[in-house]
Order: structure tokens, then C-alpha cells, then sequence
């Protein structure tokens, strides 16, 4: 288990929370006095269980893709 103080904190907080999240424990201080401790999360499976095409079949288009919404006239880069 790790000490540190809060100014060390706030001045190492990507470091410290990349070694927390490696299973290393922090006790914060605050003027010698023990404020808090920083402990890791148990690490479930945190493999990615996304499936390709998990999707499909849950989205409906209601118009043609190929025709813009609006109309000519209002397009400024057709204009000449």
C-alpha cells in the first residue's frame, strides 16, 4: 500500500490512477491525517463482447437515401 498527499495527488493523478488500476492501493493524506484510500475495482472479464452486426434488424429507414431532404434551391454549394 502507497501514501500519498493530496498536492500529489492532484499533481499525479494519471500515474497514480494507471497504478490503481493495476491492483496498487493508495491512503491519501491531508496534512498527516489519513483522508481516504484509493482502491482497485475487481476486474471482471472486460473483454469486449460486442458482436458484429448485434444490431441488425433494429433500425428503420423511412425515405430514400439516394435523394437529398431538402431541396436543390437551397443548397449553396449548386448555386452558380
Amino acid at each position: 500500500m502507497r501514501t500519498t498527499n493530496i498536492s500529489e495527488l492532484r499533481n499525479n493523478l494519471n500515474e497514480v490512477l494507471f497504478d490503481v488500476e493495476n491492483g496498487e492501493t493508495f491512503q491519501i493524506y491531508r496534512r498527516n491525517v489519513l483522508i481516504a484510500r484509493l482502491i482497485p475495482c475487481e476486474k471482471k472479464n472486460m473483454k469486449n463482447k460486442t458482436a458484429l452486426g448485434c444490431g441488425r434488424g433494429t433500425a428503420q429507414v423511412k425515405s430514400n437515401l439516394t435523394v437529398p431532404m431538402i431541396p436543390d434551391k437551397h443548397w449553396e454549394m449548386l448555386k452558380e
